[in-house]
């Protein structure tokens, strides 16, 4: 029976996961092989499906809750890609704020599904701003306690972890992040990566072939700290229209959009956990987005197209009241339009804090 390779990539908020999947998905597709692509958000409206969907991949999107908490709609998707040809390889993207994966996702996938699937190593990147901060342990980590509960328990199930961003690093800061994440997961495997140069995914592709029995790192998860971690953040999604007078340059308007809300979370001392904004228009989309909130944005995919009308999507995860954010965020792209002369039409807005984790399927004991 034609088995599919099952490639999950999980990590923290903004950690660089559809960078790293699109990679993946060309990597893959140049080899031959079918792909199939799914995501995952707690709200439709997801800039990283419509990123990915215009980059040509087959992609479903699992909207409204985690993996975990809609594991029958994670499979029927699944079965939804690539209906006259089979996949070779689904890549799965949870949302960022997910953990206990192994026990709701993998392990249900592995017992239930085991023939149809073959497990790659569970993978999970660590982006060094977040990385840095939360693991030392310093008081201006950006993040409660409860929030960096989720993203050390991340690491803890993962069978392999990746040092994401490493063209930005020096080899002292690099020597520094690694030592203090082996301060906290001593065993595990650690491949240094960059998802936008492609450095070490040669090495990362050879890990993900690998054959084994990958997926066994059963966590004990309060789940009530987890829960609360979730619920510390704010989270928005916003699709509209921009509508110029004149022509404008769309890569102009999303970077200022976004470097906008930068300044504005920065001076109300609101950390970011991920923030990007994409422009769509007549088959050309433009990206920016916010790596840190110490950092300026940046133009991570740009268009390089004037438009007259352009489909805007941004998703923000910030810790603070989605009332507040949601303020903010419509103030920005008010702002920003009007300074292009153009008007905005919304299309749909959800703001809110994340419910509670109920998994369909938790493991507890390995078969």
């Amino acid at each position: 029976m034609h088995q599919i390779r099952f490639i999950m990539i999980g990590g923290f908020l903004g950690a660089g996961k559809t960078t790293t999947l699109a990679r993946l998905a060309r990597h893959y597709t140049e080899q031959g092989l079918r792909v199939g692509i799914v995501t995952n958000d707690q709200a439709a409206d997801l800039v990283d499906t419509n990123l990915l969907r215009s980059q040509g991949f087959d992609v479903g999107e699992v909207a409204g809750a985690c993996f975990c908490c809609s594991f029958d709609d994670l499979m029927t998707t699944v079965s939804g890609l690539g209906q006259d040809r089979r996949p070779d390889v689904i890549l799965a993207e949870p949302v960022g704020s997910c953990t206990d994966l192994v026990a709701t996702v993998i392990q249900p996938i592995r017992q239930l599904f085991d023939a149809e699937f073959r497990i790659a190593p569970y993978s999970v990147i660590l982006k060094p701003s977040h990385g840095r901060r939360i693991l030392s342990g310093g008081r201006r980590a950006g993040f409660s306690p409860k929030a960096a509960y989720i993203f050390t328990k991340q690491l803890e199930e993962a069978d392999l972890i990746l040092l994401n961003r490493m063209d930005e690093l020096t080899a002292e800061q690099a020597d520094e992040l690694m030592a203090l994440l082996r301060q906290r997961i001593t065993e595990t495997p650690v491949l240094k990566i960059s998802a936008r140069t492609g450095s070490g995914f040669s090495e990362l592709v050879e890990w993900l072939d690998r054959q084994g029995d990958f997926g066994r790192r059963l966590l004990d998860i309060d789940y009530d700290v987890y829960a609360e971690g979730e619920a510390e953040l704010g989270w928005l999604n916003t699709s509209l229209q921009l509508r110029p007078a004149q022509p404008a340059d769309l890569d102009a308007f999303l970077l200022d959009l976004v470097e906008r809300l930068r300044r504005r979370l920065a001076e109300q001392s609101l950390e970011t956990a991920h923030l990007k904004a994409i422009g769509l228009q007549d088959g050309f989309f433009g990206v920016a987005n916010l790596v840190s909130s110490d950092s300026p944005a940046e133009l991570s995919l740009p268009s390089g197209c004037r438009v007259d009308a352009a489909d805007i999507i941004v998703n923000a995860r910030v810790a603070c009241d989605p009332a507040e954010l949601e303020e903010l965020v419509t103030e920005a792209i008010r702002t920003a339009a009007g300074r292009i002369g153009a008007e905005v039409v919304f299309r749909g807005t959800q703001s809110f804090r994340p419910g509670r984790p109920e998994p369909t399927h938790r493991i507890t004991e390995l078969s």
